[in-house]
This record gives structure tokens, C-alpha cells and sequence, in this order.
């Protein structure tokens, strides 16, 4: 299940451009919560905790539980707005998480097994396809991860979504079977077969036209050969006179 993050949030009246900028001198962020069935609520929160929480990555995965006026509601980051220069955090958005609500949200990948894998013993590269896969979850079982196992893969072999156990409450958010990723030959053994096949391709061409040519040499000998009989009939005739 996704990590849950205490922090807690103050309500705003004004939410103008100019008390936004106000808030932010003061070291907070504005943001909004929003979702369900009661209206949009607007609050301000610690600039120091957005910025913590969005290095550290997979901030739109991770479960704030939002104290406010003594109330708490669990939310996921939705959007976080970051000035262009500096990536100081300006704006978040919060979704209210809803029990029995599903929620679509794209879940970083890991990968274990990678001792017990053939091809990446044999000196394979794990080329990851989807470092994300979108998911349909239960508000309150968001997985913060999925993780593939790789064990027994071999090179030229991948690994789909329909091979993946998902967490209970979890489901692709696509239908078909997509690929999560695969292994494949190290760049210089690629390099070898490509260069092998060329060579063969370029032998097997030989023959054919050598064969090719065999005809148009014949073709070009049969007019000389018509000459030489043109000559040995002109002659006949003359002795004849």
C-alpha cells in the first residue's frame, strides 16, 4: 500500500493572485483540495514539506493525510506547479480519496530476480518499456510500487502485464496485453548478427547473378554467330557465279 504522510494545512479565504503571492513569501504554498461530493476547499501548506516530499520522488503516489482545523481527510498530490527557473514549488493540487472510490494513477516499476535470470547472465540488458504502468486501485489500496519479477527471462524473452500479479484491488487501466519490458543482446552481439546476416545475404546474391548474367552473354554471342553464317552463305553464292 502507498505510504501515508501526515501534514497539516491551513484554510485561505482569499485566493487572489495577490494572497497567493503573499502566502508564498511566507514560506507556503497555496493548494486546493477537491473531489466528492463537497466543494473545493482551499488551504496553504509548508513549502518545506512539498519540496521534501516532491525530490524525493513519486510524490503524485503518496497518501497525504491532510490535518486542517482539526479535521482530517486523506488526499492524493495530483499536481504540484513549480516556478521555471527555481522548481520552488507555487501550487498543489490535492484529490480527496473516497472509500470503495477507484482511482486511475500510473505505479513506478521495480525489478527483483535479476540473479535468476538467464539472459541477463549471459550478459543481457534489461530494456524497461513502461518505467509506469496505469492502474485502476481502491482509494485505500494505492500500491507506492508493482514489482516484476525476472527470474527465468532469456534474451529475446518479455515479460506482459497478464504475467504480472498485480496487489488485491489492482487493475490495468488498458486492456490489451502490453509489454513491461524485456531482455535483449548486449549491443555488440546485435552488432555481430547484423553483420553476420549481411554477409550471408551478400554471398546467397552471388549465384544469382552470376546465373543472371550467363544469359545476356549468350544472347549478346548469338547475332556474331548469325553473322558468320550471313558470311558463309554470301560466299557459296559467289562460287556459284
Amino acid at each position: 500500500m502507498a505510504e501515508v504522510v501526515q501534514l497539516k494545512a491551513e484554510a485561505r479565504a482569499d485566493n487572489g493572485r495577490g494572497a497567493s503571492r503573499a502566502l508564498r513569501r511566507q514560506g507556503m504554498v497555496p493548494a486546493v483540495i477537491y473531489g466528492g461530493s463537497k466543494a473545493n476547499e482551499y488551504v496553504f501548506v509548508d513549502e518545506r514539506f512539498v519540496r521534501k516530499q516532491y525530490e524525493r520522488g513519486g510524490f503524485s503516489n503518496r497518501i497525504v493525510e491532510l490535518q486542517t482545523n482539526g479535521v482530517a481527510v486523506r488526499v492524493l498530490p495530483r499536481d504540484i506547479q513549480l516556478h521555471p527557473v527555481s522548481d520552488k514549488p507555487l501550487h498543489v493540487d490535492f484529490q480527496r480519496l473516497i472509500p470503495g472510490q477507484q482511482i486511475r494513477i500510473a505505479v513506478p516499476v521495480t525489478f527483483t530476480g535479476e540473479s535468476e535470470a538467464p539472459g541477463l547472465k549471459r550478459g543481457g540488458i534489461v530494456n524497461v518499456v513502461r518505467h509506469e504502468i496505469d492502474v485502476l486501485a481502491d482509494a485505500d489500496s494505492i500500491p507506492d510500487r508493482i514489482v516484476i519479477n525476472l527470474a527465468g527471462l532469456d534474451i529475446n524473452e518479455s515479460i506482459h502485464i497478464s504475467e504480472i500479479e498485480l496487489p488485491k484491488g489492482v487493475r490495468p487501466a488498458l486492456k490489451r496485453d502490453f509489454t513491461v519490458a524485456s531482455i535483449t543482446a548486449p549491443t555488440a552481439v546485435r552488432e555481430e548478427a547484423l553483420e553476420a546476416a549481411a554477409r550471408a545475404a551478400a554471398a546467397s546474391a552471388t549465384p544469382e547473378a552470376d546465373a543472371a548474367a550467363a544469359p545476356a552473354e549468350g544472347a549478346a554471342a548469338a547475332p556474331a554467330g548469325d553473322a558468320k553464317a550471313a558470311g558463309a552463305k554470301e560466299g557459296d553464292a559467289k562460287a556459284k557465279k
